[in-house]
């Protein structure tokens, strides 16, 4: 039987960052389970990245059919961030940092590439430099460096029917403070409420949440 596979393709400048995660899939695949590379096909303007498809659904997928099973979801994305958290840091060659980030978003504004259509109901109405102003009224940041997948959404993690949890989409993979997954996964979990949210953080291991961290990221999370 032909297995399935995944094609992601990107025209420039994206080409490069499909380069970029192919290299980070082949990294990550030797701490947690991602999809196999099958191949990369690149011309000067464009990129193919073919990798292995993946048995499971989203979490997002899973928190939608059925709210029981939240608690079960959680656990998988909480054990899922304590496994990546933990590969040593000095191992990782990828650096994804909120001072690179800072930069990418600094860019971005610059050149009018962030749309206010694109924020969240708290910031409605909100200029992106507004967004700026009030991401940066909260440096300086004291980072906690770990390895990240860098976007740590419902969507971006695949958790299969024996509660196995996988990575995809690790373009931003990377080490940066550990907030930075952080603040993403409980953002999203919002949607289901707050008792999950808060199941995310003990399930992790944490006792006393950073807000301020969290809500820095994410007002970066926006810009890029």
């Amino acid at each position: 039987m032909t297995p399935d596979l995944f094609l992601k393709c990107a025209l420039q400048p994206s080409a490069w960052d499909v380069a970029g995660e192919m290299l980070r899939l082949q990294w990550l695949g030797n701490h947690v389970p991602v999809p196999a590379v099958k191949a990369l096909f690149a011309t000067p303007d464009e990129a193919w990245l073919l990798t292995a498809a993946l048995a499971g659904k989203t979490a997002y997928q899973r928190l939608d059919a059925s709210a029981d099973k939240g608690p079960v979801v959680v656990d998988a994305l909480a054990g899922l961030l304590r496994r990546l958290h933990a590969i040593p840091v000095e191992s990782c060659p990828f650096n994804s940092d909120h001072l690179l980030r800072l930069g990418e978003a600094r860019w971005r504004l610059d050149r009018k590439m962030v749309k206010g259509a694109d924020f969240d109901e708290g910031e409605a109405g909100w200029t992106p430099e507004r967004v700026w102003t009030e991401m940066t009224s909260l440096l300086p940041l004291v980072p906690d460096p770990v390895v990240t997948h860098g976007d740590f959404s419902l969507d971006n993690i695949l958790i299969a029917d024996d509660g196995v949890a996988t990575c995809i989409d690790v373009g931003r993979a990377g080490i940066a403070d550990r907030y930075q997954d952080i603040a993403i996964a409980w953002h999203c979990l919002g949607e289901f409420g707050a008792p999950l949210q808060r199941r995310l953080l003990t399930s992790y291991g944490i006792a006393q949440a950073d807000y301020a961290k969290i809500r820095f990221h994410l007002l970066l999370d926006k810009l890029l």
